[in-house]
């Protein structure tokens, strides 16, 4: 089951006297968080609009309307922020992480299920699957076309051919 709402990002300070705050993105950029119109705050996802956004330092400054005063902002500290995922867009091959964590993990050729996704390593190059199987071991597996060759949600798997000798040492 996708959720509604995906963590963005956290408060973590006031910027300037004016209520803006400073959100520590927990998305792949602190741009990509600034594109949005609404945030959503905490776990009763309260929906907040955006006068104006900007970045500074990889962390986004952001002006949400009705807070106007240090004080104001201050008191959202330490929030946690949510976006809806209706609000984006994704390129074909594209998923959100937190969609994909906890999703088995099979061998496309012999059915062998390796274990659950357990993070996702955003490495630069390429990202890669952590995956923790039964016995609580972890495996890596790169994020490749010659490994990862299906993600299927309706089955809550994802089909992996490993390259050789990766798994050797797997349970």
């Amino acid at each position: 089951m996708k959720k509604q709402y995906l963590e963005i990002g956290k408060i973590v300070n006031v910027h300037g006297l004016n209520g803006v705050v400073k959100i520590m993105p927990w998305c792949d950029s602190a741009e990509f968080l600034c594109e949005f119109e609404m945030l959503y705050r905490g776990k009763e996802h309260v929906p907040m609009n955006i006068e104006k956004a900007s970045v500074q330092k990889n962390m986004a400054l952001v002006k949400f309307e009705g807070i106007d005063t240090p004080e104001a902002a201050n008191a959202l500290r330490n929030t946690v922020l949510y976006m809806d995922r209706e609000d984006v867009e994704l390129d074909d091959d594209t998923y959100f992480i937190q969609d994909l964590i906890g999703m088995d993990v099979k061998d496309a050729d012999n059915g062998k299920i390796y274990g659950k996704l357990n993070d996702v390593l955003q490495t630069g190059a390429n990202d890669v699957y952590e995956i923790k199987t039964e016995s609580g071991k972890m495996l890596l597996a790169p994020v490749i076309p010659e490994v990862v060759l299906q993600i299927d949600f309706d089955a809550d798997t994802i089909l992996i051919r490993p390259l050789e000798g990766l798994f050797d040492d797997a349970d």
